[in-house]
């Protein structure tokens, strides 16, 4: 198999060692798996918490959580990425923000279910995961997600059953609002949800309504190259951010600025009633939303190429006007789009570092791998991961070996 083959398979997290883990953790079988992916937007960043579209895809990283139901009422959390150290969570007491970091993810979503009347059982949990933390995959969504479910599992309540998909994915971000201290929108625990194998999903982030967009075409193929440059969703660039859009919609006097049009933008900086920063965040935001309306409808229609014509210009947008790219985004998005064959690049997730996604035909991807890492390694002296990924599905129950 070729380097690219063994770059677009999909990694699994392997079950029979983590089902071997779950024995040695706590001394019984697992009753249960369930899984949960990251995600990649492919255009729409920083419009989710605007009350706008976004247009993200499922990859094939994920999280694998191994459950085992229990008697009693406690909830024990462990995980490999922190060393299989159990956690302790009673459902009959306050649950509130503890250490180890972690698990207040786990925390916060038992607190949701529990405060939406989900009737959950004790359980054992361990967790595995192959998404790599803090390079804007939607790693912390897909934990929470992952909690969620096998705690629902746990209880006899498939995620359909137990509580509707939407409901979960406010349960979710609610955990990461309150226990991890990021404010992130609805976007990742959405599509950790409801991602559909081979689709994308418009998400419209003010009424929650979804539209899944074909993205299976065999001559594309989307590339994610890792920065390797980690952020912090709970830092202060994304939150403040977030503060002056909330600043930018008062001022053009809007609910949101998903309500607000280029003109109108223009014309309130004119006035006065944005500075300059203001103007430049909300010409962002506007653009954004715009341009992810026309992606949708050009990706039904397979017009790659003006697809990633918008990728590109999203990219310029975030770079110039919302200033959360970084030096290495913008070297992997420079070096992929000056490469025959590429459609289009840009900086995927919150930004100040993580990953970029590529666009491409598929007969050019190899070429195209080793054109960004080397240019990469040249010029920041160290590599630069990429991996191919399809439109995966959502989260779901798995079968043990």
């Amino acid at each position: 198999m070729t380097r690219f083959g063994e770059a677009y398979s999909l990694r699994r997290v392997e079950l029979r060692e983590l089902k071997r883990r779950f024995q040695s953790v706590y001394g019984r079988p697992a009753d249960g798996a369930v899984r949960a992916p990251g995600r990649v937007n492919l255009i729409g960043e920083h419009t989710d918490y605007n009350d706008g579209l976004v247009l993200p895809i499922a990859i094939n990283r994920q999280t694998v959580a191994l459950f085992a139901r229990r008697s009693d009422r406690t909830v024990q959390l462990a995980s490999l990425q922190a060393g299989g150290d159990i956690v302790a969570v009673s459902l009959d007491e306050p649950i509130a923000p503890a250490e180890p970091a972690w698990a207040n993810y786990g925390r916060g979503v038992a607190t949701g279910l529990l405060a939406a009347g989900v009737a959950l059982v004790g359980a054992d949990v361990l967790f595995d995961s192959d998404i790599p933390l803090g390079g804007g995959l939607g790693s912390s969504a897909a934990l929470e997600v992952r909690a969620g479910t096998a705690l629902l599992e746990a209880a006899g309540q498939s995620r359909h059953a137990g509580i509707a998909p939407t409901a979960l994915a406010q349960i979710c971000q609610q955990a990461e609002h309150d226990f991890a201290g990021a404010p992130c929108g609805i976007m990742d625990q959405s599509i950790a949800i409801m991602a559909r194998a081979g689709q994308a999903m418009l998400l419209d982030c003010r009424s929650g309504q979804v539209r899944h967009v074909p993205f299976d075409d065999p001559d594309a193929v989307l590339l994610v190259a890792d920065t390797q440059v980690r952020h912090a969703i709970a830092g202060g660039g994304y939150a403040l951010r977030q503060q002056q859009c909330r600043q930018a919609a008062e001022g053009l006097g809007v609910a949101a600025l998903r309500d607000a049009d280029l003109p109108a933008v223009q014309s309130a900086l004119a006035s006065g009633k944005l500075d300059a920063q203001q103007f430049k965040r909300a010409r962002h935001v506007v653009g954004e939303i715009a341009r992810t309306q026309e992606a949708a409808e050009v990706l039904g229609e397979g017009d790659y190429k003006r697809f990633g014509e918008l990728m590109t210009a999203s990219h310029a947008s975030l770079r110039d006007d919302y200033e959360v790219s970084c030096e290495e985004l913008d070297a992997i998005v420079d070096a992929s789009v000056a490469i025959p064959g590429v459609y289009g690049a840009r900086m995927t997730g919150g930004g100040f570092g993580g990953c970029a996604i590529i666009l491409a035909h598929v007969s050019q991807a190899e070429r195209i791998m080793e054109i960004v890492q080397q240019t990469f390694a040249a010029r920041f002296g160290r590599s630069c991961p990429i991996f191919a990924t399809p439109a995966a599905a959502g989260a779901g129950p798995m079968a043990i070996p």
